[in-house]
């Protein structure tokens, strides 16, 4: 019980903004008018009802609300894990009054930074430009304003918030890698060959729309439709990469302090791969075991986090789709035993590829079914290995 009570007695001080202080001076207050007035005290009673003004004179300074303007820039708004990147916070003061007596504090991630705010004149500003933690992959919150005012006597202190959040988002570090897939393309007679510049192939009839050309028009079915048809081609030899990255828990089952480093290493593989495609302007497409990705690939990556999935649900719909001709799966030490369901997706995808991060002291994996196996330590020795595989 005294230790509910003295729960309940600091949830009662934070609501109210009574400080240790205005408590001592609440109940001396109740004490000297209650005296006063029972027993024919006077003097009792006088200095009751002045600790009792100069409680009640605390509680209307701290109650005033000065007009304040917040205006956040991030410099910039996203950058790769370990990068700079810095916040410029200009807090102007938009009221009549100078704002006296203010303390304030920006919410930085899991940090405040201080924010120098006394004696701000009516219509000037302060600025103040402090970095960014980006040691963590994730999108780090910045904000909002925490101003404090107080009274002079330290009886009364309420805390009022400012302005909005801003992100900055703090991508995986992204490795160079200078190989690509070459791509795979089945020919008459039943091969399967790498075709670096792709063919062209027929896919499917629409109708017409100005600006066709005109040897694209399929005649024999626009004389049986009735109107124009034109023929829509693809490229079916083009190289198309399928990033599969495991972001379940059991696959990455070593977190200290929040953070799984095979993850981590895994994430700065799935962007180093997705940023090559970009480079060389070759299809690539991301995926997720536990959810289906949407949004920039960049912005996925660093907002992943470990949950719950059905690899064996997943593997289903990747086959069903056949979304590409390159699957590179990307996993920890928990996705190991894993690996053969991975391998038995070489009927519908020519080149399949696992990163397994994590897990050096286990068994070597074996390549078996042309499964292409790479085990690295982290994203360095990952860009290391995939430049160094010849079975693209």
């Amino acid at each position: 019980m005294p230790g509910r009570a003295g729960k309940g007695l600091r949830k009662w001080r934070r609501a109210t903004g009574i400080t240790a202080r205005g408590y001592g001076v609440v109940l001396a207050t109740v004490g000297l008018l209650v005296a006063g007035f029972r027993y024919g005290y006077p003097d009792l009673a006088l200095l009751g009802a002045a600790a009792g003004i100069a409680l009640a004179c605390a509680v209307v300074v701290a109650l005033w609300r000065p007009r304040l303007g917040v205006e956040r820039v991030a410099e910039p708004d996203r950058v790769a894990r370990g990068e700079p990147a810095r916040m410029t916070l200009t807090v102007r003061n938009a009221s009549r009054l100078r704002a006296a007596n203010l303390v304030a504090s920006d919410r930085c991630g899991n940090r405040a930074v201080a924010v120098p705010l006394l004696r701000l004149r009516p219509g000037k500003d302060t600025t103040v430009d402090y970095p960014v933690p980006t040691s963590r992959r994730g999108v780090v919150p910045v904000g909002p304003l925490r101003v404090t005012r107080g009274d002079p006597l330290g009886l009364v202190t309420l805390a009022r918030t400012y302005g909005g959040i801003a992100e900055v988002w703090v991508h995986p570090r992204i490795h160079l890698l200078r190989a690509v897939p070459a791509g795979m393309a089945r020919s008459l007679d039943g091969r399967i060959d790498k075709v670096p510049h792709g063919t062209i192939t027929f896919d499917s009839l629409r109708e017409y729309v100005v600006g066709d050309e005109l040897r694209r028009v399929h005649w024999r079915s626009s004389a049986k439709v009735g109107e124009l048809m034109v023929r829509e081609q693809l490229d079916t030899s083009e190289p198309t990469i399928v990033v599969l990255l495991d972001d379940r828990a059991q696959a990455h089952p070593d977190v200290r302090d929040g953070v799984a480093d095979s993850f981590e290493s895994a994430c700065e593989a799935a962007a180093s791969i997705v940023a090559a495609a970009v480079r060389e302007d070759i299809p690539v497409s991301l995926h997720l075991v536990t959810s289906v990705a949407s949004g920039p690939y960049l912005d996925v990556l660093t907002q992943a986090t470990l949950q719950r999935g059905d690899l064996a649900a997943t593997l289903r719909r990747v086959r069903a789709q056949r979304l590409g001709d390159t699957l590179v799966f990307l996993t920890g030490p928990g996705g190991r035993d894993e690996l053969g369901a991975v391998s038995a997706l070489r009927g519908p995808y020519p080149v399949v590829m696992a990163g397994l991060f994590g897990d050096r002291d286990g068994a070597p994996v074996s390549g078996g079914d042309g499964l292409i196996v790479v085990e690295a330590a982290d994203g360095t020795e990952f860009a290391a290995a995939w430049d160094g595989v010849r079975g693209w």
